[in-house]
């Protein structure tokens, strides 16, 4: 299961409440990149694919694809705000190394 902190949610609510289209969810991706070679993404979306799974956390639809899924199973998405880092903060158990600003990981 996928989780989001108090301030996680309220961050992407904040985007939702600012898109200028219909929202369906908030997609999970992990692509290669980063210093550590995967890193996640997130987009907003207006539609859902066919293969996505569907997932409802604290009232957030996140969408995930199939390839994505298995790494992200039990992550922690935190939203920071700081006078040094602002944006989204993974915590990830199945990362078998993680760089330290929590973007991108290895499995």
């Amino acid at each position: 299961m996928i989780s989001l902190t108090p301030a996680a949610v309220k961050a992407v609510q904040r985007f939702i409440r600012g898109s200028e289209t219909p929202v369906a969810g908030l997609r999970l991706v992990v692509a290669g990149g980063g210093c550590s070679g995967l890193q996640y993404g997130m987009k907003l979306e207006s539609a859902k694919a066919d293969d996505d799974w569907e997932l409802e956390v604290d009232g957030i639809t996140l969408l995930v694809d199939p390839l994505t899924m298995p790494m992200v199973d039990s992550v922690s998405i935190d939203f920071v705000d700081s006078l040094t880092h602002t944006g989204f903060r993974f915590d990830n158990p199945n990362a078998a190394a993680q760089c330290s600003c929590g973007k991108s990981f290895s499995v």
